[in-house]
């Protein structure tokens, strides 16, 4: 039976059945399991850029990240955007599983060794959430933009002012919700993908925006490679300077280090 599956899928049951250790988080949720010990991740080659998935924020609006899929395209890659299940604002684990299911069916149109992921805003936690169960070995590079890794105070007064308009995708981004204390237990880069996150400090939504620094990442604040940038939350998948920026770091065999000399080259 287990000959039949995945790689990356037969070693998350047989780490299941060892450890018989399964955290569900929320109804239809993807399992939160311990991660992989060194060396059972086999890294997707960093020098074969395979087909980009992109994977809109809460309420799943596909128009936000649109724009970016479309540069991505004319660019040469093969982008395509998830579509989160219901009205996308339940719980990011279902999510997480429909970003699998995606992912698997563009590995075997393309025939890749693995997918790249930019994920924006709460799309990002979707693909860590991912990444942490079964994508590990699937996926070569992840990209964030504005996503709230370690929560947003203003789920945080949604929970608390107006709970019955905070839906589970609301409260799992929450500060001090479950979810992301588990996600972000240990390592929040786990071996497997190379990690980017990129957010603005004019973010009004993910607030604190440092709420978007990933540990072991390379990040990168907009404001760091253009000081003016005059680019807010909802600007992040639209803005071209920013769509330069992920175009740079899916592009190569590694994450770049972006400063204030690659402004003007990125059209800042």
């Amino acid at each position: 039976m287990l000959a039949g599956l995945a790689p990356a899928r037969r070693r998350l049951v047989v780490g299941l059945l060892a450890l018989a250790v399964a955290a569900v988080v929320g109804a239809g949720a993807v399992l939160l399991v311990p991660r992989l010990a060194a060396g059972e991740v086999v890294p997707v080659p960093q020098d074969e850029p395979g087909p980009v998935l992109v994977v809109p924020g809460y309420g799943g609006s596909t128009g936000a990240v649109q724009s970016l899929a479309d540069r991505l395209t004319a660019a040469g890659r093969d982008a395509t955007v998830v579509r989160w299940p219901g009205d996308g604002t339940g719980d990011l684990g279902a999510a997480a599983a429909e970003l699998g299911r995606a992912a698997r069916a563009a590995l075997d149109r393309t025939g890749a060794a693995g997918v790249d992921v930019v994920g924006y805003s709460a799309g990002g936690v979707v693909a860590r959430l991912w990444v942490d169960g079964d994508g590990a070995g699937l996926t070569r590079r992840v990209v964030t933009l504005g996503s709230p890794h370690h929560g947003t105070t203003l789920a945080d007064l949604a929970v608390d002012v107006a709970p019955a308009s905070c839906p589970e995708g609301c409260r799992q981004l929450a500060t001090g919700s479950d979810l992301l204390a588990a996600l972000n237990a240990g390592d929040e880069t786990p071996e497997g993908p190379t990690w980017v996150s990129v957010w603005t400090e004019r973010d009004e939504t993910v607030t604190p925006p440092e709420s978007a620094r990933l540990e072991g990442a390379v990040n990168v604040p907009v404001q760091a490679v253009c000081a003016d940038a005059r680019i807010g939350h909802g600007d992040l998948p639209r803005d071209p300077l920013v769509q330069e920026i992920v175009l740079e770091q899916l592009a190569g065999p590694a994450p770049v280090e972006l400063t204030a000399a690659d402004c003007v080259r990125l059209g800042g």
